[in-house]
């Protein structure tokens, strides 16, 4: 809709309120439910949304070392504009309409803290270098008997999966709880985010779902929304939806992987695809390779983002943890799939289910065009089997602190992503790592309270 129609569609139907969200730099959706007449005044001048948004964490605690925004600016008001494009109603909430937005100043450039405003420059630098990036994300998550309060009163911990052992590709657990199934699918594809395909993972309670590939920013957009628009769902069955990188260490994690490909402007011809290649791969294909396995140890925070990420990434856990790639290959890093002309792609398999979507694929499409703009070699050799042993280009690093740093120094992440964007996030991680360095764990409890 543009603005003449979705003002006359506003009128029409006797509208009285809009619901807007944006993705903070965790990609936690935050936004506000506004009376129509605000919404439409400000289609034009944005909306003033407090920047505590991007001074704070997950926990609404403020950071204690970023520019953009703190004590020192007195935490203003920002302009936040929607994208129309993101029109959508909510089919659980009386189809209340719904739009997306981003932060930009009044010349239209974003806020460095942005992660959308991030991923439209540099699909932007794609569009300009004559390329239409088609992208995909998928994700696994734990579902749990749980309520918010019950999350609490229990100390998050002997909580109730939604069913128990680990029943991989099940049919009987998706009858067995069908009734959410079905509201899953069904919603989630009225609220304009249809699945390509749904079933159950391997542990208990655990669902995967592959969200249909479109072009990039609207493949973050629906993926940025699938995660809350499932939590929402679950609320409704009395259930509480997971997504944390890996919530019990005796089971296996959940990952938020990444499909992309390149196409021609009119999306008529898949780039990444060459019939007289060994593998399939054009030489397109093979340079956005190549700059995703070189850029990788200096982007690594924007794929795990968290502590909890990099409990995920071990050995023999349907993780990577060396910088590889491969044809058809889960151990690896990278996986190429090339089944058909339309289906070729690269999967990109660090990220897990708690990342920001938009980070995620910016740090992908950036890495891959570094490739192609630098015309990089293909030059690692592909793996032929266990991933997991062949670590002569280099392993993953081990933790937030080590990846976030090498971030921060990295020239590379700040000529791909931008110096402002660097300084910011590295921050925000660096900062993770230390509220996790001062806190007192289980573990530690265990391990050294009577004995030591």
């Amino acid at each position: 809709m543009n603005e003449q129609q979705l003002t006359a569609y506003i009128h029409e139907n006797n509208i009285q309120k809009i619901k807007y969200a944006f993705a903070d730099i965790d990609g936690i959706l935050r936004g506000k439910i506004i009376h129509t007449k605000k919404f439409l005044d400000g289609l034009q001048s944005g909306y003033g949304f407090c920047d505590v948004v991007f001074g704070w964490d997950s926990a609404d605690v403020c950071y204690d070392d970023v520019k953009v925004t703190g004590w020192h600016t007195g935490y203003p008001d920002k302009a936040c504009h929607v994208d129309l494009s993101t029109f959508r109603t909510v089919p659980w909430q009386d189809n209340i309409p719904f739009f997306l937005g981003d932060f930009s100043d009044a010349d239209g450039n974003g806020l460095a803290a942005c992660p959308r405003s991030l991923l439209k420059r540099i699909t932007k630098e794609c569009a300009d270098l004559g390329f239409y990036p088609e992208f995909a994300q998928e994700f696994e998550w734990f579902n749990f008997r749980e309520t918010s309060q019950s999350l609490q009163d229990k100390h998050f911990a002997n909580l109730q999966p939604l069913t128990p052992g680990m029943f991989g590709y099940s049919i009987l657990r998706l009858s067995e709880n069908s009734a959410f199934c079905d509201d899953l699918v069904s919603l989630l594809d009225k609220f304009n985010i249809p699945l390509e395909g749904f079933h159950t993972e391997t542990g208990p309670g655990v669902y995967e779902a592959a969200l249909m590939h479109t072009h990039v920013i609207e493949a973050a957009d629906r993926a940025v929304l699938f995660k809350t628009a499932v939590k929402e769902i679950a609320y409704k069955h009395g259930i509480i939806a997971n997504f944390m990188a890996k919530w019990n260490e005796s089971l296996p994690g959940c990952g938020g992987h990444v499909h992309q490909s390149l196409w021609n402007k009119d999306q008529t011809d898949n780039l990444f695809y060459d019939a007289n290649d060994v593998n399939k791969m054009s030489e397109l294909h093979k340079q956005y390779l190549a700059g995703q396995l070189y850029c990788l140890p200096h982007i690594l925070p924007m794929y795990a983002p968290t502590i909890n990420s990099y409990k995920r990434l071990i050995e023999g856990a349907w993780a990577p943890t060396t910088i590889t790639w491969s044809v058809e290959n889960r151990t690896t890093a990278f996986r190429v799939v090339n089944s058909s002309k339309g289906y070729t792609r690269l999967e990109t398999r660090i990220p897990g289910a708690d990342t920001n979507p938009y980070l995620v694929m910016a740090a992908a499409l950036a890495s891959g065009l570094y490739g192609i703009k630098n015309k990089l070699k293909l030059d690692v050799p592909q793996t032929v089997g266990n991933g997991y042993q062949n670590k002569t280009n280099g392993t993953i690093q081990p933790n937030l602190y080590e990846a976030a740093t090498d971030m921060q120094k990295s020239a590379i992440a700040k000529e791909i992503l931008g110096a402002d964007f660097v300084e910011h996030f590295t921050q925000t991680r660096l900062w993770e790592w230390r509220q996790f360095a001062k806190s007192v764990t289980d573990w530690e409890l265990k391990r050294y309270f009577e004995i030591i």
